[in-house]
């Protein structure tokens, strides 16, 4: 029997809080902007649209990944470049996200969030998969 501590249930509450945003926000991507929406989007600021597919594909297969605590450490780094893009694409409208178009303020606060996630691990009640645990040593 594993013993948890107070740094693994936080790691857990963060690990389920991002997971659940990630998905909410490439669910957005999908049922409001709609995918063609999302691709038009991407190419008005200069960027293929091939990335809002994997975008769409990130957050919503990265949250899922973060919910079950598969795979966390890695999928918790992949998911900052997004971040990092976000930050870039909302930089233009000032800091406070409440601004019009959404500042850059919580963009950035996430994408360090993912960085204490990557450190932290998964945390309490993560789904264990041996295989995939040896496969990936310390990014599992």
């Amino acid at each position: 029997m594993t013993t948890q501590t107070n740094t693994d249930y936080a790691a857990f509450a963060l690990r389920i809080s991002s997971g659940l945003l990630f998905i909410a926000h490439g669910w957005l991507k999908l049922s409001v902007f709609t995918i063609a929406g999302t691709v038009g989007y991407f190419e008005s600021l200069g960027l293929p649209g091939l990335l809002a597919y994997l975008t769409i594909f990130a957050e919503i297969a990265g949250g899922v990944a973060l919910i079950l605590g598969v795979g966390t450490r890695l999928v918790s780094l992949a998911l900052i470049p997004v971040l990092l893009g976000a930050t870039w694409v909302h930089s233009g409208n000032g800091c406070l996200f409440s601004s019009e178009g959404g500042g850059w303020e919580f963009p950035l606060f996430w994408a360090v969030i993912q960085g204490v996630i990557a450190t932290l691990g998964s945390g309490a009640f993560a789904l264990r998969i041996p295989g995939l645990q040896k496969a990936l040593g310390q990014f599992a």
